[in-house]
């Protein structure tokens, strides 16, 4: 039996992640605020491999005490990539009510965001084969933890920052998904 080793597989996993960060969020610009921490190595990315929703509460509820108490000239934000629990999109998304509960009982409400970003990402208004959806697709599912505080900082500093929404929809309709394949060639 040839299976890779665990930091083989982890090592895979965080390669496809920073590429998909470097490829799509970066470069088809969809959030034009993530190249500076990608550059300076401002992100952390904490892979989890727990199997289930419980185990991967508790790995959150960590990731969450250490991003609110590590300098964020350190570490501005976290991707926590958990590939092996919550593999349905609604699944994670319904674990996003329980993360919601995590911040509130830890005092980090208004402290720490928990955004959604799944291979199955999917808009509400939207039918699954949407391109649109792409804007959330992430190669494994992956909870991004933000810092309200960066958040605000960048709502101020953006001229128009409701454009972003409406300029990545346009951006992955122009695209499509013979450009998406394309992008991963």
């Amino acid at each position: 039996m040839n299976q890779k080793s665990p930091i083989q597989n982890q090592n895979e996993i965080l390669d496809k992640t920073k590429n998909w960060i470097l490829k799509s969020v970066i470069g088809l610009n969809l959030c034009p605020f993530a190249k500076l921490p990608f550059q300076s190595n401002r992100i952390r990315y904490v892979i989890c491999d727990s199997p289930t929703k419980k185990e991967l509460l508790l790995h959150l509820r960590s990731e969450l005490k250490f991003l609110s108490e590590v300098d964020p000239l350190l570490t501005e934000t976290t991707l926590i990539i958990h590939p092996n629990v919550l593999a349905d999109f609604l699944d994670q998304n319904d674990f996003l009510d329980e993360a919601d509960l995590l911040l509130n009982q830890l005092d980090l409400d208004g402290v720490i965001q928990i955004a959604n970003f799944h291979p199955q990402f999917q808009f509400a208004d939207k039918t699954v084969n949407d391109i649109t959806n792409y804007v959330g697709r992430s190669p494994y599912p992956t909870l991004h933890l933000l810092r309200e505080e960066n958040i605000s900082q960048i709502v101020d500093s953006h001229p128009n920052i409701e454009s972003i929404y409406k300029n990545n929809r346009t951006t992955f309709t122009k695209l499509g998904h013979d450009g998406w394949i394309k992008l991963w060639l």
